[in-house]
């Protein structure tokens, strides 16, 4: 018994420090006035009796209850219940009167403000009645403290004393479960005190309720996690009671946990300070201090009075876990708001539940206790027990509870199981022998409670209630009320006005009534007839490893476990094959929990000592299984797998040499778990708790084992979850008898119940017995682990043992010798030796022993032992492990895969040795894996090779059922687009982590991504990287593989390096050079260097033949290889003007031989006769020698198809018009039409740096540059034969269609012809082209003044009318070439059939007018340049080959969504487009074409090509396509070398796809047309390949000049043509002066050139039918192609997709038919000659064509072998092909119906609109440019004309008396009234209504009309002053009529005026349609001018 209160306190207001200016209370009086012995008086009381501050008052207020909860050193709470009211009190000046006329103020700071108060003036002070007690029962308090004042208030006869001292000394207070008390305190009072029957049950009353009406359900729940997880909390409310009952509610919502942190409900207004404490606490202010606690970042705040809550955003709060907390709030609610279940009922019952509110406060209390019985089931599972005598220890296995729960990711768990609060649960709670409470039959029950809630839901309510029910018996034991009787005083009693001050009590008196009291009280009596709760076994509650159930069943099947114990069975049957065939399903089935369990008890039943020696492979494989097992554990161990492997890794060793045993933990040792201390701990508590079990258990004979390695592995009663998974695995035979052992906390119950019976010599006895269990056991995990921090290489390699984290540490407070030594235990130095390694690892086991010894209970000899024995045990075992390492690095290495070597090429050598390397699997495999239910192919471990030519990865899966096969990849080198290094990863078929590696992607679309192996050292791999980068940009073209395969090459000499402006003498010399070239001077020949001459003098020519020109000859010129961006070319001056000396005969006619000019030959465009001679050709054409040096243009061959009447002189002028000299040249002609295809480069616009660098005569050559290129034109439209017809008919004939018939069969669905006038007016497509205008011309005005715009075509004639050909009046007269003509007819624009259309660039529309040369016609075009092709090829690589599974990377970008992201297959569908125009113009109508796009090389050359394979069906033959290639992509100068990157200078450009794209559309068309191709898509996919493999020299040059340069054209000369290339060349014969070397400028002599991949076809196709398509017929009748050329016809071709995994890109067959042979001698060396006709192909790894070849493949294949078996001698091939003849069927005969005309028909159609469409849109993007026509009506007034005059519309008469037509205000456009509604809106002079300012559009007629593309426009900023043109649009801002008085005596005149803003003129002219003005007027000096409109008039 205690008694009810230990002081009575008087706490009242202190005057005297008042007087000082300092507000504070003092205690008056206390009662007893000595401090009790068993409790200390608390200073600082009067702190929490104000909690606001001590102050004076004006008001008198009324008197207040409220306890304050203080706690001691001791952290004992001390109740203090105040009872607050006022006295009154006269004040008297706060200065003396001698001091009032003081002034100077003191320093003194003031606590609070005092009035100033008159003298005698009355206040009221307050003073505080205080019982202080350790017991909490403050309604009690309450009754005595107001039973105090009522006597004092109503002045009751009984002494104060009294009172007090029968509260302090006369009432005593039983513990829990104690009888009521009643009592007196001496006033006539009745009272009684209940104590609650639990001493551990919180007493809450209605406080919880109370709390949970205040904040919600939501916000207590927030704020019961933060406490949980140990978060600061702030309460303020007005009221100091619900402070206290606030944190008296949370605290108690913890239970079975107590707080232990820092507890203050009232913190007093000067202490405010200790809100900044960094420890957790729960604290309540006032609201007064509302604002100072506002700045709190880490403090959560609740505002009781308002209902919220505020958390800081820096605080991170877990809330409990799902389903927890859904469940938790539900039952809340179900208990708080019962109605919110029936609200929506349509019936809701009368009456709802409504318990009263101490009910409530017990089923929200029931909730929580629920909650914490579910989240901790299962936790006396992972108690371990480390002593039971003298008092029990106990700790708790985190790790183990966390794991078995699966809430190891859980973060309220986790924070739960560190707090501090529940290390007192575990010690309070823990022991397995004491009293129980509620809480420990919840926790037993609640299993069980949860089972039958999930069948009846209504049973929970139920539950809830009853576990209420006890929690308020707990309070309420006593059903019997007592009536009692106390004082309360009348109500306004306290504003008595003459109330006596409360009376000093008499201290004596009340010291006599408590001794006095105590002497009458006998305490032992009463002590003795209390019954105490007997302590007894606490409940286990179900065991945690049954919690889970039956989750983890399916991934943790018997036939895994099976597949595990048989592959352990294999290795320690020495049976290593067959271990490592089942290993990879081993590391699979190891991803479970249960597998690495089972696993160790696997290598424990292995084990027959202390040892098990094993084989080196045996050692390997064992230790491999161990690191799988522990990788995918966590450092917590949260499964118990580190410590059942840690007694293994002592126990499998390999003995290295005599006397020298390796053990498996030098190999683990990388984990992190050895790193945790934890784990430790848990490990070593756990054995502990063995080794007292066995000392303490019954059966001794089963449990005490001498084996030390037994002890280790004891099985018992499943209790814990280590126990419980070892004896899951143990052997049935014993599972009868450990069933009925006692667990080790049953044993400790007993233990502990019979220890007071035991004698004090036997209980010494195992007291020194448990000592010395957990002293051995500590020596042994001191040396554990020193054996696992230690590493192997300790000498040699950085190892940082100690990183421990501090945030994992035992909260456990111990007396650690070794803690001071925490903060040196981490090195930061990384040459850290061996000895500091030791020192670390002292330090480490140190600070453990100190932890875990301390926490047993170890006596300090022991530890000092200890602490002594770990310094030596640290360094013998370095000792041993050098010796160790030294013996393993002898080992004969891990015996890996042989390296495979790859065959090779003839020529083809090995510049690097193969490098060990594992092909990590990319987005490719990892996308389709497990589609075929085949093993995976990647990884593979292989070696990666470097050669001269490819790179080449060979090696084999590391899937061990796939490691027969071999897996091959390789690319070229010249093809390597792009390397970086990739990371370390992870590769589980061989459990390691794999250093960083490359990934190099090529352009032939093959990806590796290499990880090396460790034995593989850096400098290797930078040497390998250098290497490649070496070989993929060689410093010549002769070290290709092309040349350097076939014959050595010197060594480039060493300034080779130094090449381009090595020093600053060179860079200075070659500016001079350039400079001087530049500045028009020539090359003069010498014999040792070149010098420059003028350009005016004869050059000499000595060489006999042009083919090979001496070095003296050829001019010297820069890098061909400039960026594509450079728009200045190279020969801006032009070539001298005089003119060559003739070339030799022979020389022509082995030019004569090359292949582009025998297929001008075969078009008829030369003399087939002679072709040297300079009589022309029949149809007007001949071969030109001006290109022979090559100084006209470098870039193209050196014979040329050019019109007759053109000569030489004449295109040396004009070639400088265009871009490198790349003149529009003649290139194939239509054997019908005769319409010609020409190619060429753009018009060379000329910017502003053209116009500094080019020649200082401006006027020099320009007029005559644009003459000779009119004539050029003129000659090309001449020899187009549609010049001559001036008619054009409706058929529909495929040779005859116009234009606008190409328009009317867009329109007519089947083709049917029509008449032009319905037609025209029903065609939709009409009023369209009713607003083209034709494109409009040069804006260069007439006479010699052009300021510089060269090269423009100038209008010689005088006729300037044009009609359309669809709508040629014969009474018109004259036939119209131009949009130019009178005002009256200026709208009618409509397109025109041209002999001659030029497609070209928008930019190209300023410079180049085609006006002047009859029938021809502009056409603006769109394409792609490099640019976008380039970042098109990227993304379809990326599409193609991703690095990385798309999945992964970006799941919402599928395969196809990458693909159209590309835009790869529109650009194939734009070239498509373009080449269908150019077809259809030259097939269906006639005219000519001239292809003039960028420089000439890359759109142009695709375009030309399909337009050609289209049109001709020789091209579509094997002959035919290589005559196509030699001609438009090699002879006419596709930069191969630069667009592949092969070069130096082209690094930076990267590569750019033009080839291949040109054949991926031929790839388009050959799919769309099966049947027109000789060849097939092998054949397009070989040359794909091999256009960058560089191993044939076709693709390797640039242009002809470079192949001349090199020798390949002279070798190439005189092997011929197509029927010669099979003779030998004889470079010694007599044409060795022709030819010196072979090539030019070099002293090789006999040199093999390489050789020609079309050579290296046509013998492989004479050999086999491997580039031949069998379903090829020539079909005469169609021989056009029109193919499709939508995106949905196009298809993404299978050579970017496929690949051959077994031997390699299938494009050197050489390599496939080596391959083969090896593979077949090795299978007959095995003995496997017998075939089986069945196989295995797998898509991605076999080449399906080869292993299952087409029909006619096979019977051909078959025809051969059975020629040879009979010993007939074997035909060709071809020879059999060609003998077999197509049997004639009906089936096979074609029949023309209409169907069949309909299909062609609508082929036709699709074609033409596509073809229609480009021509549209060129003429509309032109024509918007020009006088956005499309958007200004007319304004149409009626008018009388006087003379006959035409509708511009309709071109019929206007007729009528008055009135006769509609005339347009503004344009002049005349038209019958009833042709408006058809009049295009296009009028040229439209003024908007809303302008205030007089603007025109910026259009005229006639030569004034210019436009210019944006892309191409020059700003005025970029243009010289003088040479700003006044016609240009852009430079005329404002212009219209306007009105000018004329000479004198003159009218007014209507003039057009032009303001032009650039030159500040003012321009008239007489007319819009004039060129030239009449006069202008300076405006220089003009600031501001105004125009009159009105008027028009100046």
């Amino acid at each position: 018994m205690s008694r009810l209160a230990d002081y009575f306190v008087i706490v009242g207001y202190d005057h005297e420090k008042e007087r000082s200016g300092i507000s504070n209370g003092i205690i008056l009086q206390r009662f007893p006035e000595k401090d009790w012995p068993d409790t200390a008086f608390i200073e600082g009381i009067e702190w929490f009796c104000q909690p606001q501050g001590w102050a004076l008052s004006t008001e008198r207020q009324e008197p207040r209850f409220f306890v304050s909860v203080l706690t001691d050193i001791d952290a004992n709470r001390h109740f203090c219940a105040c009872l607050c009211f006022n006295e009154t009190v006269s004040i008297t000046p706060s200065k003396p009167a001698d001091e009032e006329e003081d002034t100077v103020e003191s320093d003194v700071p003031l606590v609070r403000p005092i009035p100033a108060i008159s003298h005698h003036s009355i206040m009221y002070a307050p003073k505080c009645l205080v019982l202080v007690s350790r017991l909490d029962y403050i309604e009690t308090f309450r009754n005595c403290l107001g039973i105090i004042y009522s006597v004092y208030i109503e002045n009751i006869r009984v002494p104060l004393e009294t009172l007090v001292g029968n509260i302090l000394g006369c009432v005593q207070v039983p513990p829990p479960g104690g009888p009521q008390v009643r009592f007196s305190i001496g006033a006539g009072d009745r009272q009684a005190l209940q104590p609650p029957l639990s001493p551990s049950l919180p007493v809450t009353h209605t406080s919880v309720n109370l709390l949970f009406s205040q904040l919600g359900i939501r916000n207590v729940l927030t704020l019961f996690c933060a406490i949980m997880t140990e978060h600061k909390i702030l309460f303020h409310s007005k009221s100091y009671s619900r402070l206290t009952e606030a944190c008296r509610a949370l605290t108690a919502l913890m239970y079975p946990f107590r707080y232990t942190h820092v507890y203050i409900p009232l913190l007093p207004a000067p202490l405010v300070e200790v809100l900044s404490t960094p420890t957790p606490f729960i604290m309540g202010v006032h609201s007064s201090l509302k604002s100072e606690i506002a700045e709190l970042m880490d403090v959560i705040v609740a505002d009781l009075d308002g209902g919220s809550i505020i958390i800081p955003d820096g605080i991170s709060l877990p809330l409990l876990p799902e389903p927890l907390l859904s469940q938790t709030q539900e039952a809340l609610s179900l208990i708080l708001q019962p109605e919110l279940s029936c609200a929506d009922h349509a019936f809701p019952p009368l009456a709802v539940r409504s318990p009263q509110a101490v009910m409530l406060d017990k089923e929200v209390r029931a909730v929580f206790m629920r909650t914490f019985a579910q989240l901790l089931q299962g936790y006396r599972s992972c108690l371990t027990i480390i002593r039971i005598h003298p008092k029990p220890v106990i700790t708790f296995h985190k790790a183990a509870f966390l794991g078995e729960r699966n809430l190891k990711d859980c973060d309220f768990t986790t924070r739960v199981l560190d707090c501090m609060f529940f290390t007192t649960f575990i010690s309070e709670r823990g022991p397995p022998w004491r009293p129980c409470d509620v809480w420990d039959e919840l926790y037993n029950n609640i299993g069980e409670l949860m089972k039958s809630e999930s069948l009846d839901t209504t049973r929970v309510l139920a539950h809830i209630q009853e576990l209420a029910q006890q929690l308020y018996t707990n309070e309420n034991p006593n059903p019997q009320s007592y009536a009692q009787k106390l004082f309360v005083p009348p109500e306004g009693a306290f504003a008595r006005i003459h109330q006596p001050p409360l009376p000093l009590l008499n201290a004596d008196l009340v010291k006599a009534i408590i001794e006095e009291g105590l002497s009458k009280n006998n305490l032992k009596s009463r002590l003795a007839s209390l019954r105490t709760i007997q302590p007894r076994i606490v409940p286990m509650g179900p065991c945690i490893s049954n919690l889970n159930g039956n989750k983890n069943l399916v991934s943790n099947s018997a036939r895994r476990l099976e597949v595990l114990r048989n592959c352990i069975t294999c290795i320690f049957e020495n049976k290593i094959s067959d271990a490592r065939k089942t290993f990879p399903a081993v590391l699979r089935a190891l991803q479970s929990k249960q597998a690495r369990l089972a696993l160790c008890n696997e290598l424990a039943q292995h084990v027959s000592g202390t040892k098990a020696m094993l084989e080196h492979q045996q050692f390997d494989l064992v230790v491999r299984l161990m690191n799988c097992a522990l990788q995918d554990d966590s450092s917590m161990d949260e499964h118990g797998v580190a410590a059942a492997l840690l007694p293994l890794a002592t126990i499998f060793g390999r003995k290295l040499c005599t006397g020298i045993i390796q053990f498996a933990y030098t190999c683990i040792q990388e984990h992190p778990v050895w790193q945790n201390q934890q784990f430790w701990e848990a490990a070593f508590y756990q054995d502990v708790q063995k080794d007292i079990k066995a000392l303490y258990s019954i059966r001794i004979d089963n449990l005490n084992s001498t084996n030390r390695y037994n002890n280790d592995f004891i099985i018992s009663k499943p209790t814990s979850p280590r126990d419980s998974k070892e004896f899951s695995w143990q052997n049935r035979r014993s599972i009868v008898a450990k069933i009925q052992e006692a667990t080790s906390l049953e044993i400790a119950a007993e233990q502990m119940r019979i220890w007071g019976s035991i004698d004090a010599e036997r209980g010494k006895e195992l007291i020194t017995q448990e000592e010395n269990t957990i002293y051995s056991q500590a020596i042994h995990y001191a040396n554990r682990m020193v054996y696992l921090l230690i590493p192997l290489d300790v000498a040699s390699k950085f190892h940082k043992p100690d990183c421990f984290d501090e945030e994992r540490t035992s909260n456990s407070i111990t007396n650690s010798v070794a803690e001071s030594d925490s903060v040196d235990a981490e090195s930061g130095f990384e040459d850290q030796e061996a000895g500091e390694t030791g020192a670390n690892v002292i330090r480490t086991v140190s600070r453990f022993i100190d932890k875990v010894c301390n926490e047993g209970g170890v006596t300090r000899d022991h530890i000092r032992n200890l602490h002594q024995m770990i310094p030596g045990v640290v360094h013998m075992h370095i000792e041993t492990l050098e010796a160790v390492h030294r013996e393993s690095k002898r080992l004969p290495p891990i015996q890996k895969p042989k390296i495979l070597t790859p065959n090779l090429l003839v020529g083809e050598e090995a510049i690097m040795e193969g490098l060990r390397v594992y092909l990590l699997p990319d987005g490719r495999e990892e996308s389709s894996a497990g589609l075929l239910c085949g093993p995976p192919l990647l990884p593979a471990e292989g070696a990666i090779f470097l050669t001269n030519y490819r790179i080449i990865f060979k090696g084999i899966p590391c899937d061990s059922f796939a490691c027969e096969q071999v897996v091959v990849r390789s690319f070229p080198v010249t093809s390597l687009t792009k390397e970086k290094k990739i990371a370390i990863q992870y590769l589980a078929h061989i459990d390691q982590w794999l250093q960083e590696g490359l990934q190099i992607r090529s352009c032939t679309f093959q990806l590796m991504k290499l990880s090396f192996d460790e034995e593989v050292t850096a400098e290797n791999i930078e040497m390998l990287r250098k290497l490649i980068h070496k070989i993929r940009h060689p410093p010549d073209v002769f070290h290709h593989f092309a040349f350097a395969g076939q014959v050595a090459v010197n060594q480039t000499p060493l300034h080779k390096g130094k090449e381009k402006n090595a020093t600053l003498l060179s860079k200075s010399k070659k500016t001079l050079l350039k400079t001087a070239r530049k500045a028009g001077f020539k090359q003069k020949s010498s014999s040792k260097r070149q010098k420059y001459v003028l350009p005016n003098m004869n050059i000499n020519n000595s060489n006999k033949y042009l083919t090979s020109p001496g070095r003296m000859s050829l001019p010297l010129t820069d890098d061909f290889n400039h960026d594509d961006d450079l728009s200045m070319d190279d020969f801006e001056t032009g070539p001298p003007s005089t003119t060559p000396v003739a070339t030799d005969a022979k020389t022509l006619e082995r030019l004569a031989e090359r292949t582009y000019v025998k297929d001008w030959r075969r078009l008829g465009l030369t003399n087939t006769a002679s072709p040297v001679s300079n009589k022309p050709s029949p149809d007007n054409f001949r071969l030109t020698s001006v290109n022979s040096f090559y100084m006209m243009c470098r870039s193209y061959p050196a014979l040329l198809v050019v019109p007759t009447n053109v000569t030489d002189e004449s295109i040396r002028r004009f070639c400088r018009c265009y871009r490198q000299g790349r003149i529009p040249v003649t290139t194939w002609r239509h054997p019908k039409t005769k319409a010609l295809l020409l190619r060429g480069a753009g018009h060379h616009n000329k910017s502003v740096m053209g116009m500094l660098k080019s020649h200082p005569n401006p006027n020099a050559s320009s007029e005559t540059s644009s003459f000779e290129q009119d004539k050029y034109l003129s000659a090309l439209v001449c020899a187009t034969p549609i010049y001559s017809l001036r008619h054009s008919g409706w058929g529909m004939s495929d040779s005859s269609l116009s234009i606008n018939s190409l328009l009317l069969a867009a329109d007519d669905k089947l083709g049917l012809s029509l008449t032009p006038e319905v037609v025209r007016r029903s065609n939709p497509f009409n009023k369209a082209i009713g607003t083209l205008a034709v494109f409009p011309r040069s804006s260069g005005g007439k006479g010699g003044k052009n300021f510089g715009r060269w090269g423009s075509l100038k209008d010689k004639r005088q006729s300037c009318s044009q009609a359309s050909l669809s709508n040629i009046q014969q009474n018109r007269g004259t036939v119209r070439h131009s949009a130019e003509g009178d005002s009256t007819i200026e709208g009618v624009h409509t397109l025109q059939k041209s002999a001659l259309y030029i497609l070209g660039e928008k930019a190209h529309m300023k410079g180049v007018k085609f006006d002047t040369a009859p029938k021809t016609d502009f056409i603006p075009v769109e394409y792609y340049d490099v640019r976008h092709t380039k970042q098109a090829f990227k993304k379809l690589m990326r599409a193609c080959i991703p690095s990385t599974c798309s999945q992964n990377s970006e799941p919402d970008m599928s395969f196809y969504k990458l693909i159209e992201s590309s835009e790869w297959l529109q650009q194939i569908q734009n070239i498509m487009q373009l080449s269908g125009a150019v077809v259809d113009l030259l097939d269906v109508q006639g005219s000519s074409v001239a292809i003039c796009l960028e420089d000439g090389w890359d759109i142009t050359a695709q375009v030309a090509s399909v337009a050609q394979l289209c049109l001709d069906p020789y091209y579509r033959t094997i002959e035919g396509f290589r005559v196509l290639i030699e001609k438009e992509w090699i002879a006419f100068g596709h930069r191969f070398s630069h667009r592949s990157n092969l070069n130096s200078n082209s690094q930076t450009s990267g590569f750019a796809p033009t080839f291949l794209q040109f054949l991926d559309v031929v790839h388009q068309i050959q799919t769309q047309f099966p049947m027109a191709f000789e060849f097939n898509d092998y054949f397009l996919r070989f040359l794909a390949y091999h256009s960058v493999s560089c191993r044939f020299r076709t693709f390797l040059f640039d242009c002809e000049l470079e192949r001349v340069e090199c020798g390949v054209t002279a070798v190439e000369d005189k092997r011929g043509s197509l029927t010669s290339h099979h003779k030998s060349v004889d470079t010694g014969s007599d044409e060795e002066n022709i030819y010196p070397g072979g090539r030019l400028g070099t002293t090789m002599q006999g040199s093999n050139l390489g050789q020609s991949i079309f050579d290296y076809i046509e013998k492989q196709h004479n050999r086999s039918p491997l580039f031949f398509n069998f379903m090829y017929i020539a079909d005469l009748e169609n021989p056009v192609l029109r193919p499709q050329s939508h995106l949905p016809c196009l298809d993404i071709w299978d050579y970017y997709l496929n690949e051959d995994l077994h031997h390699g890109p299938s494009y050197d067959p050489e390599i496939i038919q080596m391959d083969s042979q090896q593979e077949e001698e090795a299978e007959a060396a095995d003995g496997n000659t017998d075939k089986s006709s069945r196989k295995v192909v797998t898509t991605g790894y076999d080449c399906v064509n080869q292993c299952v070849p087409d029909a006619f493949s096979h019977l051909l294949e078959e025809t051969h072998r059975l020629e040879t078996e009979l010993g007939h001698l074997p035909q060709k091939w071809k020879v059999l092909w060609d003998k077999l003849e197509i049997h004639a069927t009906d089936s096979l005969t074609r029949h023309a119906s209409f169907s069949t005309d309909l299909v062609r028909s609508h082929g036709r159609l699709v074609h033409k609109r596509s073809t229609l469409e480009i021509l549209m849109r060129g003429k509309m993007a032109g024509a918007a440019e020009t006088s956005l026509v499309y958007s200004h009506p007319h304004r149409f007034d009626k008018y009388n004309y006087t003379t006959p005059t035409y509708c511009d519309y309709c071109t019929n008469l206007l007729w009528g008396p008055v009135k006769t037509g509609m005339r347009c205000m503004d344009c002049g456009y005349s038209c019958h009234e009833k042709c408006i509604e058809g009049v295009p809106k296009n009028c040229t002079k439209y003024k908007t209504a809303d302008s205030g300012t007089p603007q025109s559009m910026n259009v005229s007629g006639g030569d004034t009309n210019s436009v210019s593309s944006g892309s191409a426009r020059q700003t005025s900023s970029q243009q010289y002053y003088e040479q700003f043109s006044s016609n240009v649009a852009e430079n005329r801002t404002h212009e219209g009529y306007l009105y000018k008085r004329g000479a004198l005596l003159k009218g007014w005149k209507q003039r057009w005026f032009v303001l032009d803003s650039i030159k500040h003129q003012l321009r008239y002219y007489d007319a819009l349609e004039d060129s030239h003005c009449k006069g202008y007027i300076g405006m220089l000096q003009t600031i501001n001018s105004q125009i009159n409109l009105s008027s028009n008039m100046f």
